[in-house]
């Protein structure tokens, strides 16, 4: 996963092949969150930072004909199995303007140092109609800001304000500490969403114990 920088996943992506394909009940929430927010339809979604292809068999299953696009090539040795795949910079995406009727980002932007960037690209490749999900860690309760040891008690630090990449965790053996993080805040995520003439039509966040750990949108590109 990334873009514009070298691909911090290559050096991890057998680690995280058993990691995330072990996910459990949390890998079937996000794919339940997914599923709900997509919905069914036919032609290609594009799996924008595709990863080791966990989350093709989403689309798929809704009758979309999944492919990806990742940076990490370490990554797409796992995900050629799974999805037809291209390696691409999910900032500049090797894809026509107005060609796609769905695209979709799952657990992804917290490794891209420019999210809006890519959200201006799918804002492109979308065809008038065209519906984008966007699926990931939720904003305000995970990050390097959030401390989780003590849930359902959740710890939030004043570096929620702080835009840059942390390698910091309470969970030292994580995904986290291993390639760092950037974070968006939501109300950046939500504007830069709209901002580049996509229609935002739902939110939803979901977690365990009250405390959501998941935050999806699907939006829309009118024309």
């Amino acid at each position: 996963m990334g873009t514009t920088s070298t691909p911090a996943y290559d050096a991890h992506a057998d680690w995280y092949e058993g990691f995330i394909s072990g996910g459990g009940d949390y890998l079937r929430r996000v794919h339940a969150t997914v599923a709900d927010l997509l919905g069914a339809g036919e032609g290609p979604c594009l799996d924008i930072c595709c990863g080791t292809g966990a989350h093709a068999s989403v689309p798929a299953g809704l009758g979309w004909t999944p492919v990806g696009v990742d940076l990490s090539g370490g990554q797409l040795r796992h995900a050629r199995g799974r999805l037809p795949v291209v390696r691409g910079d999910a900032g500049v995406l090797p894809v026509a303007d107005a060609s796609l009727p769905a695209a979709m980002c799952v657990l992804a932007s917290t490794d891209l140092p420019d999210y809006p960037a890519v959200l201006r690209e799918v804002a492109r490749v979308l065809r008038p109609g065209g519906r984008f999900v966007h699926v990931g860690v939720h904003q305000c309760f995970v990050g390097a800001f959030a401390d989780w040891s003590q849930h359902p008690r959740v710890v939030v630090d004043a570096r929620y304000a702080d835009r840059s990449r942390s390698f910091d965790s309470w969970n030292a053996s994580g995904v986290r500490v291993r390639v760092g993080a950037w974070h968006l805040p939501l109300a950046d995520l939500i504007n830069a969403t709209v901002g580049v003439g996509l229609r935002l039509v739902r939110v939803v966040e979901a977690g365990p114990g009250g405390v959501p750990d998941l935050f999806g949108l699907l939006a829309l590109r009118d024309r």
